[in-house]
């Protein structure tokens, strides 16, 4: 079983498009599919579940479309912060905060404090992130934290990423039928497990989750070693 998932949640507008139905509807019952999903790793003993919700691009987009995914984010952690609280689950939302409004900025920092204790599983909500914006400004606090030095490894690194406190992600999903990382936690998926399938994300259920884990566990993850050493380390 993995320990840690990583999932863009893509083909929302495709599948309200598909019905006919206007994008936000997409983007609502996305949500529902995000609970869904929690339910499932909790239930599966995955520690870590980390979904992209909105990304730095993603300010591109109409300014209704924003403005209603803003709303939305705030109708999600009105309804769900106390549930995953109920349930042993923890709450970070990583990204450049500062971009959203005053209200929203309180909400997420309430719902972390609410949760911080919380052991059962770790839920990440990556927003208005972007995988070149966590190199950098991992960067700039490194600096910060050795003034005067000028070589650095990867350990030094490590802890100023944005998701410091989790491990890589071991199996990476991306629903919607795309087959690219597209910015998203560039650092971390480096030695990752990808999957890739044309399901819209409204439909990704916890048996398509069970099909992702399965492929998962079919795989060799090597971590640049032979398949004959790996044989001799587990011997």
């Amino acid at each position: 079983m993995p320990r840690h998932v990583a999932i863009i949640m893509d083909g929302n507008g495709r599948w309200a498009t598909k019905r006919f139905l206007p994008r936000v509807a997409g983007h609502v019952k996305g949500v529902e599919a995000v609970r869904t999903v929690v339910e499932a790793c909790a239930e599966r003993g995955i520690e870590y579940l980390t979904v992209f919700a909105f990304s730095s691009e993603n300010w591109r987009r109409p300014e209704e479309e924003v403005s209603l995914l803003m709303r939305l984010f705030v109708t999600a952690l009105e309804r769900e912060v106390a549930k995953m609280h109920a349930n042993n689950i923890r709450l970070k939302v990583v990204g450049d905060l500062s971009r959203f409004d005053a209200k929203l900025q309180a909400m997420i920092a309430a719902a972390e404090r609410k949760t911080a204790a919380n052991t059962r599983l770790t839920v990440t909500v990556c927003a208005n992130y972007g995988g070149r914006w966590d190199i950098m400004q991992a960067v700039g606090k490194m600096v910060a934290a050795h003034p005067g030095a000028s070589d650095f490894s990867e350990a030094q690194l490590a802890p100023h990423l944005a998701m410091a406190y989790a491990p890589e992600p071991d199996l990476f999903i991306r629903t919607g039928g795309e087959e690219r990382i597209s910015n998203f936690l560039l650092w971390q998926l480096a030695y990752t497990e990808l999957y890739f399938t044309d399901t819209y994300w409204p439909d990704f259920t916890a048996e398509r989750l069970d099909a992702a884990i399965a492929s998962y566990q079919n795989r060799e993850r090597r971590f640049g070693r032979t398949g004959e050493q790996l044989v001799e380390t587990t011997n």
